[in-house]
Protein backbone atom coordinates (compact mmCIF):
# COMPACT_ATOMS: atom_id res chain seq x y z
CA UNK A 1 0.00 0.00 0.00
CA UNK A 2 1.39 3.44 -0.83
CA UNK A 3 2.15 5.60 1.96
CA UNK A 4 -0.53 8.48 2.57
CA UNK A 5 0.50 11.90 2.28
CA UNK A 6 -1.69 14.90 3.86
CA UNK A 7 -3.12 15.37 0.03
CA UNK A 8 -4.28 12.46 -0.38
CA UNK A 9 -5.10 12.14 3.05
CA UNK A 10 -7.91 15.01 1.93
CA UNK A 11 -9.10 13.15 -1.05
CA UNK A 12 -10.75 10.66 0.75
CA UNK A 13 -13.32 12.68 1.99
CA UNK A 14 -16.52 10.92 0.44
CA UNK A 15 -14.56 9.26 -0.95
CA UNK A 16 -13.10 5.93 1.13
CA UNK A 17 -13.55 5.98 4.77
CA UNK A 18 -9.97 6.32 6.51
CA UNK A 19 -8.66 3.72 8.91
CA UNK A 20 -6.47 5.30 11.83
CA UNK A 21 -5.17 3.15 14.73
CA UNK A 22 -3.32 3.71 17.73
CA UNK A 23 0.43 2.55 18.27
CA UNK A 24 3.30 3.53 20.86
CA UNK A 25 5.72 1.02 19.57
CA UNK A 26 8.31 -0.64 16.57
CA UNK A 27 6.65 -4.31 17.03
CA UNK A 28 2.68 -3.37 16.93
CA UNK A 29 3.38 -0.59 14.43
CA UNK A 30 5.13 -3.12 11.79
CA UNK A 31 1.93 -5.16 12.26
CA UNK A 32 -0.17 -2.41 11.32
CA UNK A 33 2.26 -1.11 8.59
CA UNK A 34 0.98 -1.27 5.15
CA UNK A 35 -2.94 -1.98 6.19
CA UNK A 36 -3.77 1.31 8.46
CA UNK A 37 -3.92 4.29 6.86
CA UNK A 38 -2.31 6.15 9.96
CA UNK A 39 -1.28 5.53 12.83
CA UNK A 40 -1.31 7.72 15.95
CA UNK A 41 0.87 7.98 18.55
CA UNK A 42 -1.75 8.71 21.16
CA UNK A 43 -0.71 10.20 24.53
CA UNK A 44 -3.30 7.62 25.41
CA UNK A 45 -0.11 5.36 25.66
CA UNK A 46 0.01 6.50 28.96
CA UNK A 47 -2.72 4.85 30.20
CA UNK A 48 -2.44 1.56 28.05
CA UNK A 49 0.73 1.56 28.02
CA UNK A 50 2.48 3.20 31.03
CA UNK A 51 -0.76 2.26 33.71
CA UNK A 52 -1.52 5.76 34.41
CA UNK A 53 -5.09 6.73 35.31
CA UNK A 54 -5.09 9.02 32.82
CA UNK A 55 -3.57 11.08 29.85
CA UNK A 56 -1.92 14.07 31.43
CA UNK A 57 1.31 13.41 32.77
CA UNK A 58 2.45 12.57 29.32
CA UNK A 59 5.55 14.47 28.46
CA UNK A 60 7.13 15.84 24.75
CA UNK A 61 10.09 13.93 25.49
CA UNK A 62 7.45 10.58 26.01
CA UNK A 63 5.56 10.88 22.61
CA UNK A 64 8.83 11.75 21.06
CA UNK A 65 10.68 8.22 22.17
CA UNK A 66 7.43 6.23 21.12
CA UNK A 67 6.79 7.89 17.84
CA UNK A 68 10.37 7.83 16.95
CA UNK A 69 9.67 3.79 17.90
CA UNK A 70 6.36 3.95 15.70
CA UNK A 71 8.07 5.45 12.55
CA UNK A 72 10.95 3.14 12.70
CA UNK A 73 8.35 0.14 12.35
CA UNK A 74 5.99 1.22 9.96
CA UNK A 75 7.92 3.60 7.71
CA UNK A 76 5.11 3.37 5.05
CA UNK A 77 2.22 4.41 6.92
CA UNK A 78 1.32 8.08 7.45
CA UNK A 79 2.49 8.52 11.27
CA UNK A 80 0.84 11.54 14.22
CA UNK A 81 1.94 12.37 17.08
CA UNK A 82 -0.02 13.38 19.44
CA UNK A 83 1.00 16.78 21.30
CA UNK A 84 0.64 16.17 25.05
CA UNK A 85 -1.49 18.05 27.55
CA UNK A 86 0.90 21.18 28.64
CA UNK A 87 2.77 21.28 25.30
CA UNK A 88 1.05 24.12 23.67
CA UNK A 89 0.06 26.42 26.36
CA UNK A 90 0.68 29.29 23.45
CA UNK A 91 1.93 29.90 20.03
CA UNK A 92 5.88 29.94 21.21
CA UNK A 93 5.59 26.64 23.68
CA UNK A 94 3.45 25.02 21.05
CA UNK A 95 5.83 26.09 18.35
CA UNK A 96 9.27 24.84 20.06
CA UNK A 97 7.55 21.17 20.81
CA UNK A 98 6.56 20.94 17.58
CA UNK A 99 9.63 21.96 16.10
CA UNK A 100 11.13 19.66 18.53
CA UNK A 101 8.81 16.68 17.39
CA UNK A 102 9.56 17.09 13.61
CA UNK A 103 13.03 17.59 14.60
CA UNK A 104 13.83 14.24 16.76
CA UNK A 105 11.44 12.48 14.86
CA UNK A 106 9.91 11.72 10.65
CA UNK A 107 6.33 11.73 12.26
CA UNK A 108 4.47 13.37 9.49
CA UNK A 109 2.19 15.33 11.90
CA UNK A 110 0.96 16.29 14.92
CA UNK A 111 -2.32 16.39 16.59
CA UNK A 112 -3.66 19.18 18.46
CA UNK A 113 -6.89 19.09 20.88
CA UNK A 114 -9.50 21.92 21.05
CA UNK A 115 -11.43 24.04 18.12
CA UNK A 116 -12.51 27.85 17.76
CA UNK A 117 -10.30 28.52 20.81
CA UNK A 118 -7.13 26.78 19.36
CA UNK A 119 -7.35 28.32 15.90
CA UNK A 120 -5.25 30.87 16.00
CA UNK A 121 -2.74 28.52 17.52
CA UNK A 122 -2.93 25.45 14.87
CA UNK A 123 -2.79 28.65 11.88
CA UNK A 124 0.56 29.80 13.81
CA UNK A 125 2.04 25.89 13.19
CA UNK A 126 0.50 25.86 9.89
CA UNK A 127 2.30 29.12 8.99
CA UNK A 128 5.45 27.68 10.30
CA UNK A 129 5.45 24.17 8.07
CA UNK A 130 3.42 22.06 10.28
CA UNK A 131 0.94 19.55 9.39
CA UNK A 132 -1.74 19.06 11.89
CA UNK A 133 -4.57 17.21 12.72
CA UNK A 134 -7.45 18.58 15.12
CA UNK A 135 -8.65 17.14 17.70
CA UNK A 136 -12.63 18.29 18.33
CA UNK A 137 -15.43 16.99 21.12
CA UNK A 138 -14.66 14.72 23.77
CA UNK A 139 -11.30 16.24 24.90
CA UNK A 140 -9.21 13.92 26.85
CA UNK A 141 -6.76 16.52 28.19
CA UNK A 142 -9.55 18.75 29.40
CA UNK A 143 -11.49 15.53 31.77
CA UNK A 144 -10.71 17.16 34.58
CA UNK A 145 -11.32 20.88 33.71
CA UNK A 146 -15.20 19.12 32.55
CA UNK A 147 -15.56 17.24 35.58
CA UNK A 148 -15.26 14.00 33.56
CA UNK A 149 -15.69 12.13 30.27
CA UNK A 150 -18.69 13.55 29.06
CA UNK A 151 -20.48 12.85 25.51
CA UNK A 152 -20.82 15.76 23.67
CA UNK A 153 -23.72 17.35 21.07
CA UNK A 154 -26.71 16.46 23.04
CA UNK A 155 -28.11 20.06 22.95
CA UNK A 156 -28.68 22.45 20.10
CA UNK A 157 -25.74 24.21 21.42
CA UNK A 158 -23.35 22.29 21.42
CA UNK A 159 -23.83 20.95 17.97
CA UNK A 160 -23.98 24.91 16.99
CA UNK A 161 -20.47 24.91 19.19
CA UNK A 162 -19.18 21.59 17.23
CA UNK A 163 -19.91 22.68 13.78
CA UNK A 164 -17.88 25.82 14.84
CA UNK A 165 -15.14 24.29 16.06
CA UNK A 166 -14.71 21.84 13.28
CA UNK A 167 -15.07 25.11 11.00
CA UNK A 168 -11.86 26.77 12.69
CA UNK A 169 -9.75 24.06 12.70
CA UNK A 170 -10.15 23.85 8.69
CA UNK A 171 -9.63 27.45 8.41
CA UNK A 172 -6.99 27.23 10.65
CA UNK A 173 -5.62 24.94 8.21
CA UNK A 174 -6.06 21.69 9.67
CA UNK A 175 -5.56 18.56 6.86
CA UNK A 176 -8.27 16.33 9.41
CA UNK A 177 -9.61 16.38 12.41
CA UNK A 178 -10.76 13.68 15.14
CA UNK A 179 -14.02 14.10 16.63
CA UNK A 180 -14.29 12.18 19.87
CA UNK A 181 -17.61 11.20 22.08
CA UNK A 182 -20.06 12.60 19.95
CA UNK A 183 -24.01 11.69 18.94
CA UNK A 184 -23.85 10.42 16.09
CA UNK A 185 -26.29 12.47 14.33
CA UNK A 186 -24.19 15.33 15.22
CA UNK A 187 -20.90 13.91 14.22
CA UNK A 188 -22.37 13.56 10.76
CA UNK A 189 -23.58 17.32 10.13
CA UNK A 190 -20.22 17.88 11.86
CA UNK A 191 -18.46 16.22 9.18
CA UNK A 192 -20.76 17.62 6.74
CA UNK A 193 -20.20 20.84 7.18
CA UNK A 194 -16.23 21.23 6.33
CA UNK A 195 -13.73 19.98 3.07
CA UNK A 196 -11.34 17.51 5.12
CA UNK A 197 -11.99 14.43 6.79
CA UNK A 198 -13.23 14.12 10.30
CA UNK A 199 -12.08 10.68 11.61
CA UNK A 200 -14.50 9.67 14.42
CA UNK A 201 -14.16 7.77 17.68
CA UNK A 202 -17.40 7.27 19.26
CA UNK A 203 -19.26 9.47 17.19
CA UNK A 204 -20.91 6.89 14.80
CA UNK A 205 -20.11 5.80 11.27
CA UNK A 206 -20.94 9.23 9.37
CA UNK A 207 -18.06 10.96 9.26
CA UNK A 208 -14.70 9.77 7.49
CA UNK A 209 -13.14 7.62 9.27
CA UNK A 210 -12.51 5.82 12.22
CA UNK A 211 -9.75 6.00 15.07
CA UNK A 212 -9.55 2.91 17.72
CA UNK A 213 -6.74 2.06 20.12
CA UNK A 214 -4.98 -0.85 19.35
CA UNK A 215 -4.94 -2.09 22.77
CA UNK A 216 -8.54 -1.39 22.87
CA UNK A 217 -9.75 -3.53 19.35
CA UNK A 218 -7.18 -6.19 20.54
CA UNK A 219 -9.05 -6.83 23.78
CA UNK A 220 -5.43 -6.71 25.13
CA UNK A 221 -6.71 -3.62 27.71
CA UNK A 222 -8.72 -5.46 30.84
CA UNK A 223 -9.24 -2.87 33.45
CA UNK A 224 -12.79 -1.29 30.73
CA UNK A 225 -14.18 -1.39 27.96
CA UNK A 226 -15.82 1.94 26.62
CA UNK A 227 -19.25 1.27 24.45
CA UNK A 228 -17.61 2.98 21.46
CA UNK A 229 -15.09 -0.22 21.38
CA UNK A 230 -15.43 -3.39 19.78
CA UNK A 231 -13.28 -6.51 20.43
CA UNK A 232 -11.93 -8.16 17.20
CA UNK A 233 -9.75 -10.55 19.28
CA UNK A 234 -9.81 -11.39 22.84
CA UNK A 235 -6.11 -10.69 23.69
CA UNK A 236 -5.63 -10.99 26.64
CA UNK A 237 -6.76 -14.31 27.32
CA UNK A 238 -5.06 -15.44 24.13
CA UNK A 239 -1.65 -14.11 25.59
CA UNK A 240 -2.36 -15.70 29.25
CA UNK A 241 -3.26 -18.70 27.83
CA UNK A 242 0.18 -18.99 25.97
CA UNK A 243 1.63 -17.54 29.20
CA UNK A 244 0.33 -20.59 31.39
CA UNK A 245 0.80 -22.90 28.19
CA UNK A 246 4.63 -22.06 28.36
CA UNK A 247 4.81 -22.05 32.08
CA UNK A 248 3.48 -25.64 32.14
CA UNK A 249 5.96 -27.01 29.75
CA UNK A 250 8.89 -25.41 31.32
CA UNK A 251 7.43 -27.15 34.40
CA UNK A 252 6.96 -30.35 32.73
CA UNK A 253 9.83 -30.32 30.87
CA UNK A 254 7.96 -29.95 27.78
CA UNK A 255 9.84 -27.34 26.97
CA UNK A 256 12.56 -27.03 25.13
CA UNK A 257 12.40 -30.02 22.90
CA UNK A 258 14.99 -30.89 20.69
CA UNK A 259 14.12 -29.14 17.56
CA UNK A 260 15.00 -25.87 19.58
CA UNK A 261 17.90 -27.03 21.25
CA UNK A 262 21.78 -26.42 20.07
Amino acid sequence: MKKHTISSIKKQKNIQALTMITAYDALFAKLFNNIADIILVGDSLNMSFAGKSDTLSASVEQMIYHTQAVCNGAPNTFVICDMPFGSYTDKNSALSNAIKVYQETPADAIKIEGGADKAELIAHLVDNGLAVCGHIGLLPQAFRAEGGYKIKGKTAEEETSLIQDAQAVEEAGAFCLVIEGVKADVAAKVSKSVTIPVIGIGAGKEVDGQVLVFSDMLGLFEDFTPKFVKKYIQGATLVKDAVQNYKDEVQSGGFPEDVHTY
